[in-house]
């Protein structure tokens, strides 16, 4: 008896190995980590991994791509001029920039934004984003602006952003359906970029 006694007493005055009292109201030897230290070190190995995992899931979450233009490349027979980008921040490895394609390491939903300054006779200018998937092409967003037609030189941004579910492996495209396509290729006018949310 004096052993269960001894084994199930209030534990305020016992105390754990970091000298912290148990409150003896609502902690007794049956609950707490220091009469149990096989429970104290499963639940201590159960904590790292459930860190690990939030961190991963966090720098998932966190993942984000923001681009600046470096050129354009007309495409006659595609009649459409697209946009090679460089990389202006990011974080995370779950998007990969090659030239002008932006590839989807981690799946996820993603917020999705771009703009073009247009400095083109032209009536109308737009850019279009195209996903592409398993030889499968889908144009997520188009984006349209009319040019004015009383100036020497028009100008005009065109700026469109959306929420997708972007697949592991799809690319990410910007094209203006255009050959030729004047654009003007500074990093605060032209860009483009996503997060994962």
């Amino acid at each position: 008896m004096a052993e269960i006694t001894q084994r199930f007493r209030p534990l305020d005055t016992a105390r754990d190995e970091g000298g912290i009292c148990c409150d003896s109201a609502v902690c007794y030897g049956v609950s707490c980590y220091h009469r149990f230290p096989e429970r104290r070190t499963h639940a201590e190995g159960r904590d790292k991994r459930d860190v690990t995992k939030q961190r991963k899931r966090r720098e998932q979450q966190h993942t984000f791509l923001h681009l600046v233009p470096v050129s354009s490349q007309s495409y006659n027979g595609h009649d459409s001029t697209v946009v090679s980008w460089a990389v202006g921040q990011s974080r995370g490895q779950g998007l990969q920039l090659s030239a002008d394609t932006v590839t989807v390491e981690a799946e996820g939903t993603y917020f999705i934004y771009s703009q073009v300054l247009y400095k083109d006779t032209t009536w109308v200018m737009g850019h279009v984003i195209t996903k592409r998937l398993k030889g499968a092409e889908t144009k997520l967003m188009k984006c349209l602006k009319s040019m004015p037609s009383n100036v020497s030189q028009p100008l005009n941004t065109c700026y469109t952003a959306g929420i997708y579910f972007l697949e592991s492996g799809s690319t990410l495209q910007l094209s203006v359906p255009r050959k030729s396509a004047e654009l003007i290729l500074t990093a605060h006018t032209t860009f483009m970029g996503l997060f994962n949310i």
